[in-house]
């Protein structure tokens, strides 16, 4: 498959200043970075997230479904896909102009009143309803599901893929914390039917989330052009 380069333009920096700064960044993580098992699809993805954080402890701790990529680029290739995701600020920090290009919209319901007023009634976390609104409003089935700060909707996740028969394309999962963050994604890591992306142990968060959905925007526009 074609990689992402600088034939790009949707998923580029906008300026030459910015393009040039990102791509010495990425030639610098290429050169660090050492040997990997990463596959030329999944290493975009990985490169990335290290860029994000600057943290080459993702070459190794990142780990992906069989169908992972594959998965993804034809969610956002086909258009209309929605991201879900646990927090606001995955949502701020995605491109609008690289979504648009692809239909893409973004939803998140962690602050949302009945959200909350469930939360507390039901002793659970505004995490898990948030997860359970979206799949009440027709979200999860084909979505891109981007996890990156309550490992609760990552297990609630897995729960609706056990036992709901919930199928969404893609589970992003790199919840990061102490309670439940690393046993979250292992559980996820078991999933077999639903193609998945997860960083392993404790590490994780809102910026690797958005630095993996970027990547696979990069990629799925150059598959774009290559297929033009």
């Amino acid at each position: 498959m074609t990689t992402a380069t600088s034939a790009n333009t949707v998923t580029e920096q906008l300026t030459r200043a910015g393009q040039s700064i990102e791509h010495g960044s990425f030639a610098i993580i290429d050169a660090e970075a050492g040997p990997h098992a990463y596959t030329a699809d999944q290493w975009p993805i990985v490169r990335r997230m290290i860029h994000a954080n600057a943290d080459f402890e993702f070459n190794g701790l990142t780990e992906f479904h069989p169908r992972a990529t594959e998965a993804g680029l034809q969610a956002i290739l086909r258009g209309g896909a929605p991201i879900v995701a646990d927090v606001g600020m995955i949502c701020t920090g995605l491109s609008r102009p690289r979504l648009e290009h692809f239909g893409l919209r973004t939803h998140e319901f962690i602050n949302d009143d009945d959200v909350i007023e469930a939360a507390r009634r039901e002793d659970t976390t505004r995490a898990v309803q948030a997860m359970r609104k979206a799949q009440r409003l027709g979200l999860i089935d084909g979505a891109i599901l981007a996890i990156g700060n309550a490992p609760t909707a990552l297990i609630e996740i897995v729960r609706m893929i056990r036992e709901d028969g919930a199928r969404p394309a893609l589970v992003i999962g790199m919840p990061v914390g102490f309670v439940s963050a690393a046993e979250s994604k292992d559980l996820l890591a078991q999933v077999s039917e639903t193609p998945w992306i997860i960083i392993r142990g404790r590490k994780g968060g809102s910026s690797l989330v958005v630095g993996a959905i970027h990547a696979l925007l990069a990629l799925a526009e150059a598959r774009q052009k290559a297929a033009a």
